[in-house]
């Protein structure tokens, strides 16, 4: 029987060929677009997963009445592990603040993640060296493990496990450090490294004012979180108010509460972070599911649409003895070879896409590992697509009565003809829905790259440097020297650059008022190099003494925080001394679009502060290659610690990699806007072929009454037209909450245009009126007399 039902779907399917292929097409397009969707989500939600006890691994971070961050100090840790029996075991992590040249001889590693970490917590990270995790033999000694592939370029040859001498920063450093073997790097971990230092203890003597470390424990299994979080904020409280005798003090210290954030949710939706990345691969996930029902509703709809020409076959063989469910059989063997002949077809076409898809991700996906599920995945959808696409018209291609059919008196009742429409408007919904979020994410993006960003990125060349110059006297040489190479008009060191990232904080207190604020560590001509605007005052200069000692420029958040309107002159205190202001400078977006302009203190001196490795340098345009190359030459000479180490990225261009990941949802935005219109044209278009040809009779009886050509295909759009006009009027405000919420992610954000929605009425009305149009043009243009005279 089986094979009898699949000479006859073959067959039927060869003689619809046209259908056949726009309705294989469109569903191998929309299955490969699923496929990658379903590859990356597979992939982005199974960080930290390979560590057995991921579920219950959390890490300990702090919530102040501003932000929210995940830096504690090391106290907090020993007091936690004390008093708590639920947690089993808890360690400490530090990352490290430069990039690190590692040598061998004539080859170089530059480690660009070096973090420190102690014995507990890399078991509690599941962190294996190759020769297995070894606790350092004292409390001050460290083993020191590179990851595999810096080990392969160090030491080709190395067959063991045996530790390495390495010469660390430049070659006449003289500095030589052991390394104990190498450690595989879980690239799906939000924990990342390129070398680590392991401790037995990390931390010792540091008190509570040590903000700069990640607390990580491990809790029993069945543990109530919320109520854990609640005893380690009084703990934490009690701990820093402990000796405190001043109550305005204890109060602000009774503002600061902890929480604890799951391992599993720092790769996609930290509590201190951002959380960008997690809406973003909901947005695509939720983007190809879409595409792959809108495919679907074409199978449907189209299946739908042949019925009048299997009606007789039908009628004929529940004649002959057939069952409804032998009939059900059958129509549903042609659809899962459709299917299947689809889904073979989407896997070739998705390998083909997978090096673009990669490259815009930064993923390493391959369809033929194991591990992407797709070996079980697919079947299922396959199954799936199959009863979801099939199953309606099966149960109506099976349903005809022979009594009506056979006498001819067959028509498609009002149930499939509403069905049929109502597939069709939820096609075009979701088409406007994607093309006007389209537009809204283009136009977002058109003005985060048009804003002034209140400093000037262009001409900066951001030098990496492991040399630190905390201290201006030590800088003033290094900057003379840059100075002097034609083409620099500005040189500079500070403790960060303007690139996304975030700065220390500290408590601050002006006129009594307290408040936690960032911090940034600069040197003279900071403001200068990257064309920062003054707002009041003046930046800090070398004529003046004091801005080495005790001055400080703020910004307008910070002076709104404080509330003070004349800043210049006033003292803030932090860190247990006392700043004056010298200047307020107007605020620059430096951690990007999405988080607002934080209060932030700019100091010389800063006691608490960290250390100085950025060097910022102004170049003249038409002289930057010449610079660079003068800079590289020099370089050994200028700065003897990184010697022949010269690293750099324009400054620019490290501040637009904060786009990457809109300019990922625009990428995905515009191919399944793309998608979406071509499926649902497909879909219209075959739509469109079998209502013109069920009314051939009907156009050539008001062609001979004398309709014009112009009357009778606006005739045949009209109905059309009504169903495209429906599902702009539904999408819209649909569109309009959605491009609402995402736009509300970014502090600094464009108003709502009225253009996306306008446009995209346009674009879909012209391409279902040119689409039916064009199917319709060869039953217009045809003689009235051939679609008559066989009656």
């Amino acid at each position: 029987m089986f094979k009898l039902n699949l000479k006859i779907a073959l067959r039927n399917l060869w003689k619809n060929k046209s259908i056949t292929s726009i309705n294989v097409g469109g569903l191998a397009i929309a299955l490969a677009a699923f496929i990658l969707v379903m590859m990356y989500f597979t992939h982005e939600t199974g960080f930290d997963k390979t560590n057995p006890n991921y579920k219950n691994i959390y890490i300990v971070g702090r919530i102040y009445p501003e932000f929210k961050t995940n830096y504690t100090s090391p106290p907090l840790l020993k007091a936690i592990m004390q008093n708590f029996p639920e947690v089993e075991n808890g360690g400490l992590v530090k990352e490290g603040s430069y990039e690190l040249p590692l040598r061998n001889g004539n080859k170089t590693v530059i480690t660009k993640s070096f973090m420190q970490i102690d014995y507990n917590a890399a078991k509690i990270l599941n962190i294996k060296p190759n020769g297995g995790l070894g606790k350092p033999a004292g409390e001050m000694d460290r083993l020191t493990y590179l990851n595999e592939a810096g080990m392969k370029t160090l030491f080709p040859d190395k067959k063991d496990n045996k530790p390495e001498m390495v010469g660390v920063g430049s070659s006449n450093s003289g500095i030589t450090s052991k390394i104990n073997g190498a450690i595989a790097n879980n690239l799906q971990s939000s924990i990342t490294f390129d070398a680590i230092s392991l401790a037995n203890e990390l931390g010792q003597g540091e008190s509570y004012g040590y903000n700069n470390y990640y607390t990580y424990i491990q809790v029993k299994p069945g543990t109530d979180i919320a109520s854990l979080e609640q005893k380690i904020t009084k703990l934490y409280q009690a701990e820093v108010s402990k000796g405190e005798t001043d109550e305005k003090r204890i109060d602000e210290v009774k503002k600061v509460t902890t929480f604890l954030d799951l391992l599993g949710n720092q790769h996609l939706r930290p509590k201190a972070g951002n959380d960008a990345p997690y809406k973003i691969l909901i947005a695509i996930s939720i983007l190809g599911i879409l595409i792959l029902i809108i495919a679907s509703i074409n199978f449907t709809n189209l299946s739908i649409a042949q019925a009048s020409k299997r009606a007789k076959e039908v009628g004929v063989k529940k004649v002959m003895g057939a069952y409804r469910f032998q009939l059900t059989t059958q129509f549903l063997t042609e659809i899962f070879i459709q299917c299947l002949v689809a889904t073979v077809l989407a896997l070739m076409l998705a390998e083909l896409l997978l090096p673009s898809f990669n490259n815009l991700f930064q993923v390493n996906l391959s369809i033929w590992s194991v591990k992407n599920n797709l070996i079980w995945q697919l079947p299922l959808i396959l199954v799936l697509i199959t009863m979801i696409a099939g199953i309606y018209p099966a149960l109506v291609l099976s349903g005809f009565k022979p009594a009506l059919v056979l006498k001819g008196n067959f028509s498609t009742s009002k149930q499939n003809y509403w069905l049929q429409n109502s597939l069709l408007v939820f096609q075009f919904c979701i088409a406007v829905t994607f093309i006007i979020g389209l537009f809204v994410v283009n136009s977002q993006l058109k003005y985060m790259r048009s804003q002034d960003l209140g400093f000037n990125a262009n001409q900066v060349v951001y030098i990496k440097n492991i040399a630190i110059f905390n201290n201006p006297a030590k800088f003033a040489p290094v900057r003379e020297k840059m100075l002097k190479i034609p083409g620099i008009k500005a040189a500079t060191v500070a403790t960060g650059v303007p690139d996304g990232s975030g700065n220390g904080t500290n408590g601050y207190t002006v006129n009594g008022t307290k408040s936690s604020i960032d911090f940034v560590d600069v040197d003279f001509d900071y403001f200068e190099t990257l064309n920062i605007k003054l707002k009041e005052g003046r930046f800090f200069s070398q004529a003046f003494k004091t801005d080495t000692a005790n001055s400080a420029v703020i910004n307008e958040s910070a002076a709104a925080r404080f509330g003070i309107t004349n800043a210049v002159g006033q003292t803030i205190r932090g860190c247990d001394m006392d700043y004056k202001i010298v200047g307020v400078v107007k605020d620059f977006k430096a951690q990007g679009f999405e988080s607002a302009v934080q209060p932030t203190i700019y100091a010389i001196k800063n006691p608490c502060g960290n250390q100085k490795l950025q060097i910022m340098l102004k170049i003249e345009e038409n002289k930057m290659a010449a610079a660079l190359a003068a800079l590289k030459a020099q370089w050994p000479e200028i700065n003897a610690k990184d010697g022949e180490d010269f690293r750099y990225e324009f400054l620019d261009e490290l501040y637009g990699k904060l786009f990457k990941k809109q300019e990922q949802l625009q990428s995905v935005f515009f191919a399944a806007a793309m998608l979406t219109i071509f499926i649902a044209i497909l879909g219209l278009f075959a739509f469109a072929k079998y209502i013109t040809n069920g009314r051939t009779k009907e156009i050539a009886v008001r062609k001979i009454l004398g309709a014009s050509d112009i009357q009778i295909l606006t005739l045949i759009n009209s109905s059309f037209l009504v169903m495209v006009v429906v599902a702009n009027i539904i999408s819209w405000p649909i569109a309009y909450i959605l491009t609402s919420k995402w736009l509300e992610t970014f502090a600094y954000r464009i108003d709502l245009p009225v253009f996306p929605f306008v446009i995209s009425a346009f674009i879909t009305i012209f391409l279902a009126i040119f689409t039916v149009s064009l199917q319709a043009r060869k039953s217009v243009n045809a003689k009235p007399i051939d679609a008559l005279k066989y009656e």
